[in-house]
């Protein structure tokens, strides 16, 4: 698939090969062929899907060149720009002119480059209205139409309407259109709702998951899988809505488990993990190990400093974007430094509670559609999800769930991820106790993450459901009140203080 790439070139310089695998490790399985980063499109709806090279692919040295020149403060900058006209004819050109005395490359990227846009740039809030009027209003600003896709670009075409953040964002994104579909849904944009779940469902048909985002650099990983959340939106029971994306939440579950029955214990494979009870628990993996496009001079910057060879570096700070969380000490060997981020080393206790919601809700649908198999097969699943978690992830002395490292086969430090799974009253079957573990002021000073926010604040748990399904704490109050310790900057005291999260948030 990387058929455009121009590799019989007669300067030793331009012989690059791309090798999309992972290095060697006794703990990864290597299988005979590593499914492609980026698998062959398909057409779906009449829309063709958008050539899926990244800018790093497609560029070659051009980009590396561009990337390290920093002609562009920010590393995002040139993997967005669009090509003018045929990105070899650009290729080539480049080679013959890049020698020349006077050759400027900002001016040549500009010759041969649109560069990103944002719309949202012109935008002037009005400050008498409302916050409800306000996110309204923003709705129109920060809605993008699948007209707007150019070809070459590395923004992969949706069928549908879908909202982005703004500023320098201007694709859509996993996880974070969850909590702008809670936003949608308390505007009453029922239009738009259905428009991101089935942008959502169609990614998933084309290129086999939900990537990051709507960019073709995005397309080696996913994010936190919170697509049963977001099909649970269109209807007040949580079902009706939901049957229509049945197949597409299946095959979401492959992705997230594939390889899983070739390993053995203490073995992992992608996002699977074999514990060494033969259990099966997951963690945040990216298929490439090459600086991220976006972040390509910072991502270089940091591999440097590691003392760790740099693939493995890159692997894990793309992991560690993977799981939306870019970037907590959560992922870290030591809390102050970057470069030890071991990202893939850790069983993340929310990414589990999301596949554990995913599995139930698999169950749930099928067994509505009278489908006893797959719906049999999914509650054992998710039963044996829980009891892997219960075994590795609970932390007995402080009442709570934690990371794991399954590399060290010990409990990771305690974070704010937690929350996914205590929100609500405690779980008879599980005989958990409250969580006690966070109770205390936060370790530095500052403010709290929107995802957290929203799961104390609501009770965004996975685990739980509407029947109780999972694992929960009695201690955290879902009420839209947050109650954490604040420093003062330079007052040498602390005050208690509430938040209140916006719809949005």
């Amino acid at each position: 698939m990387f058929s455009q790439k121009l590799r019989h070139v007669e300067d030793d310089e331009l012989r690059i090969d791309i090798d999309p695998c992972y290095e060697a490790d006794p703990y990864e399985l290597k299988l005979d062929e590593m499914i492609d980063a980026e698998p062959e499109p398909e057409v779906i709806e009449g829309l063709p899907a958008s050539d899926a090279l990244t800018p790093a692919d497609r560029y070659l040295e051009l980009f590396t060149n561009v990337q390290k020149s920093r002609i562009f403060a920010d590393s995002k900058t040139f993997p967005d720009c669009a090509p003018k006209h045929d990105p070899l004819d650009i290729l080539r050109n480049y080679r013959k002119v890049k020698r020349q005395p006077d050759f400027d490359l900002r001016q040549f990227v500009e010759d041969n480059f649109w560069l990103p846009e944002s719309q949202s740039d012109i935008y002037i809030s009005d400050p008498s209205l409302t916050l409800k009027e306000h996110i309204d209003k923003l709705w129109p600003v920060l809605t993008r139409e699948p007209q707007d896709h150019i070809p070459w670009s590395s923004l992969l075409a949706l069928p549908q309407a879908y909202i982005v953040p703004g500023g320098r964002f201007s694709e859509t994104y996993y996880w974070d259109s969850y909590f702008t579909m809670l936003g949608l849904a308390e505007s009453g944009r029922e239009d738009l709702l259905k428009c991101m779940a089935d942008n959502f469902a169609w990614l998933i048909e084309t290129y086999g998951h939900i990537p990051n985002g709507n960019r073709t650099y995005y397309l080696s990983r996913s994010q936190p899988p919170v697509f049963a959340l977001m099909v649970e939106l269109f209807e007040e029971d949580g079902v009706r809505g939901a049957k229509r994306y049945l197949d597409h939440l299946k095959m979401e579950h492959a992705f997230w488990m594939d390889g899983a029955e070739s390993l053995i214990p203490h073995q992992a494979y992608r996002h699977v993990v074999r514990m060494p009870d033969g259990s099966l628990l997951n963690r945040y993996w990216d298929d490439r190990d090459t600086p991220r496009d976006e972040s390509w001079r910072e991502d270089v910057e940091t591999a440097r400093h590691s003392g760790r060879p740099a693939n493995e570096v890159y692997r894990d700070l793309r992991a560690g974007a993977a799981s939306g969380w870019d970037y907590s000490s959560r992922w870290l060997r030591d809390i102050t430094r970057l470069a030890s981020i071991r990202t893939t080393q850790f069983i993340p206790i929310d990414l589990n509670a999301f596949l554990f919601k995913l599995e139930t809700t698999i169950a749930n649908l099928s067994g509505l559609k009278g489908d006893r198999e797959t719906e049999t097969a999914f509650r054992q699943k998710a039963r044996d999800r829980r009891a892997a978690v219960n075994r590795y992830l609970w932390d007995d002395e402080n009442g709570c769930f934690r990371d794991y490292d399954w590399r060290r086969e010990q409990l990771a430090l305690f974070s704010a991820a937690s929350i996914v799974t205590l929100t609500s009253a405690g779980d008879p079957r599980t005989g958990r106790t409250p969580c006690r573990c966070g109770a205390g002021p936060p370790a530095h000073p500052g403010g709290s993450w929107p995802p957290n926010t929203k799961a104390v604040s609501s009770g965004i748990n996975p685990t739980a459901g509407r029947r109780c399904s999972g694992w929960r704490s009695r201690d955290l109050n879902v009420t839209a009140r947050i109650r954490w310790e604040m420093r003062l900057p330079g007052a040498g005291c602390r005050r208690s203080t509430t938040f209140t999260s916006s719809i949005t948030s």
